[in-house]
Parts: structure tokens; C-alpha cells; sequence
């Protein structure tokens, strides 16, 4: 129990700045105009300032600080302690999460371009690798003592990683208090796996992200007064990312590199069926629109807290398989592996997430381009258009 008192303290001390400094985030949103006006796209129907991501990494920072002082007055155990394996570089680790923090604040004021945005997430990405947090050597599931060793490719792997880590919080960041809520119980949940895999860095970053995110829950959930806009999401799923490579970073199992996923899978799908549907639509990936599983939800008649309710549901049920799976033999892990699989289908299928809601094609009429929406005549008809072509497309081939 002694042990855990370090950790009870990173995680308030997140929380209270977090919920302490949301107030000052949302005065600095408004008064650069970082708000989030109702649209054809968004739930909200009143403006709403986003950059509450500024107490989330305060919260973050802070907990970091108190685990220093900890450590150099109160005899805590030294938590940064780079895995066997790996020298990784917290202070350049420090300068990625920076980078990723003030992409997402400058997307918040300025609206940045969709490649401008990857850019420094990219970056951010690539100064953690060049800190040493890379992939190491996967075990051969088919041979014992045998492994996978990705050589140079660990770091591109690692790097796209960090991107996509980063991203998927982000993209489920749709309804009051989803994202900051989803990352609480992956933090959370991250954080047992890294006490019981020995890895006190992971520990102590995961249980300041799930501080801070739930410090942000009190003004973030429905109805919210802030959104944590990307200064937030970016800097969640970036922290998110870190984590699961820290925990990981010495010779990993299939099973240790799947976790992570697993923890991860409700915005993965969200994020993977969005791709889907809208290559399925010829609409551009990086257009948005209202097919995510929250939409859905509402579609179906839930309201903003019982969707994302259900939402948190869902990521519980994923996350607590996952710790499961990490205490039990190879058939049982198979076992709870394919039944959160197919639990999460039978949702998937249930909700309709890779049909399209949203049409690219050419007027007949006019020659020029339009989208349509199923609530637009017409839809029906170029949806019938586009499965004749690829089937014509198919018979040819």
C-alpha cells in the first residue's frame, strides 16, 4: 500500500490543476477566439471554447513536478528509469510532448491544414524515437525463444505508431466528455499493467493522464463548458502512445504488443470505419462527416450522455479483457480475445459503421461536384450508381 501513495499523489495532484486551471484555458480560448461554433457537423447548438487542453497538460506537468519532489526530499522509488534495453532520453521525451502540445494549441487559434497538423505530430514523433523510445524485439509467437527483430524498420514502425496513437483520440473527440473519459479508463487501465510489469515511468505518466483527464471530466462532461479541443486530444493520445512503449519497450510478446490495442480498440474501430466508409462514399479520407459511432448513437436515439456512456461501457469491458488476458495461459487468452472481437463486430454491425453518409460525385445536370447525405433526394440512387460501377469494375477484372 506504502507503494502506492507516490501514484495517489500524481494522480490529484493532476486532477486539482487540471480542474484548477480549466477556468483560466477557457478565458485564454475565448479571448483568442479558439471556440467552437455550432455546425451542420457538430452536437453542440452554443458556442463553445475549446482549449481546455492547456489544464490537461498543466495537470500532466504538474504531477511530474510533485513526482520530482518526491523523489528528491520524500525518498519516492525513482520512477525514470529507462527499460533494460533501451536508453531513453525523458528530457527529449519532455521537448516531443511539446511539440505535440503547441500543434494541437496553434490548430485550436489557427485551424491548421491537415497536413501542417500531421506534420507536427510527425515531429513529435520523431523526437521521441531520437530520445530512445523505440519498438524493441518482438517474441516469435510460432517459435519459442526465437525473435523478430525489426532493425532499422523500429523506428519508421515506431514513429507511424505514435502518430496514429495520437490521432485516435482525437477523432473520437465528438460528443461532451467522450474522449476525456475514454482516456481516463485507458490510463487507467495502462497504469495497472505497468505496476504489474515493473515499469514505473509508464505507471507514473499513465496515472497523471487519468488525473488529469478526469479533473477535466468536471467541466467536460455534458453539458460542457469546454472542450479540450487538440491542444487536449493531441496530447492524450500522444501520452497514451508513450505509455504503451514504455511498457513495452524490453523484448515484447505478441500478447504485450496487442494489449495496447485492445485498450485502444473503441476509437481504432472508429477511426478504421471512418476510413472505410468513406473511401466506399469517394469522398477524401480527411473529410469529416457524421458516421461516427457517437452519431450513430444519437441516430439511434440516445442522448449525449447515454451515448457516450455506452461508449465508456464498451472501452471498460475491452480494457478489464485486456488485463485478463495478461493473467491467464495462451488458450484462454485466445478465448477472451475472440470474444471482445466479436462483441465488438456484433456493435460495429449493429450501428451500420461502414455504410456511407455522405456521397462524392458529379451533377448530372451541371457537370460539377456535390456531396450528398441520405437525407438528400438523390442519395439512394448515387449509392445504387457506385455499386453497379464496382461491380462493373469487378466483372471486368
Amino acid at each position: 500500500m506504502q507503494n502506492l501513495v507516490p501514484y495517489a499523489c500524481l494522480f490529484i495532484t493532476a486532477l486539482l490543476v487540471c480542474v484548477l486551471s480549466t477556468p483560466l484555458a477557457r478565458k485564454i480560448a475565448l479571448w483568442c477566439d479558439a471556440v467552437d461554433y455550432p455546425s451542420a457537423r457538430r452536437i453542440n447548438r452554443t458556442p463553445v471554447p475549446r482549449m481546455g487542453g492547456i489544464a490537461i497538460f498543466l495537470g500532466i506537468v504538474a504531477a511530474f513536478v510533485v513526482q520530482y519532489l518526491g523523489t528528491t526530499f520524500a525518498g519516492w522509488p525513482v520512477v525514470l528509469v529507462p527499460s533494460p534495453k533501451l536508453e531513453v532520453n525523458y528530457w527529449t521525451l519532455v521537448l516531443a510532448f511539446l511539440v505535440v502540445f503547441f500543434t494541437g494549441l496553434l490548430d485550436d487559434r489557427y485551424s491548421l491544414s491537415p497536413r501542417a497538423k500531421l506534420f507536427g505530430q510527425a515531429l513529435g514523433a520523431v523526437v521521441a524515437v531520437a530520445g530512445g523510445l523505440v519498438i524493441g524485439d518482438i517474441s516469435n509467437p510460432f517459435q519459442a525463444g526465437e525473435f523478430l527483430q525489426l532493425g532499422w524498420l523500429a523506428y519508421p514502425v515506431t514513429v507511424v505508431y505514435l502518430v496514429a496513437y495520437t490521432n485516435i483520440i482525437n477523432l473520437i473527440d465528438g460528443l461532451d466528455g467522450l474522449a476525456a473519459g475514454i482516456s481516463a479508463i485507458a490510463s487507467l487501465t495502462m497504469f495497472v499493467l505497468s505496476v504489474w510489469a515493473g515499469r514505473l515511468d509508464a505507471a507514473a505518466l499513465a496515472i497523471a493522464v487519468s488525473g488529469a483527464s478526469i479533473g477535466f471530466l468536471n467541466y467536460n462532461f455534458h453539458p460542457a463548458s469546454v472542450f479540450m479541443g487538440d491542444s487536449g486530444a493531441l496530447t492524450l493520445g500522444f501520452a497514451l502512445g508513450v505509455v504503451s512503449l514504455l511498457s513495452v519497450t524490453r523484448v515484447a510478446g505478441l500478447t504485450t504488443i496487442i494489449v495496447p490495442l485492445v485498450i485502444a480498440a473503441v476509437p481504432i474501430i472508429d477511426t478504421f470505419s471512418a476510413i472505410v466508409r468513406r473511401m466506399r462514399g469517394h469522398v477524401s479520407i480527411g473529410h469529416a462527416d457524421r458516421g461516427h459511432i457517437h452519431h450513430r448513437l444519437i441516430d439511434e436515439g440516445y442522448d449525449q450522455r447515454q451515448a457516450v456512456l455506452l461508449m465508456y461501457g464498451w472501452t471498460a469491458l475491452l480494457c478489464l479483457g485486456s488485463l485478463v488476458m495478461t493473467q491467464v495461459e495462451t488458450m484462454p487468452r485466445i478465448v477472451i480475445f475472440l470474444t471482445l472481437l466479436l462483441v465488438s463486430l456484433a456493435v460495429v454491425r449493429h450501428l451500420h459503421l461502414f455504410r456511407p453518409v455522405l456521397l462524392h460525385r458529379l451533377d448530372p445536370a451541371t457537370g460539377s461536384d456535390e456531396f450528398l447525405t441520405p437525407s438528400d433526394d438523390g442519395f439512394e440512387q448515387a449509392a445504387e450508381e457506385l455499386r453497379r460501377s464496382r461491380h462493373h469494375r469487378g466483372a471486368r477484372s
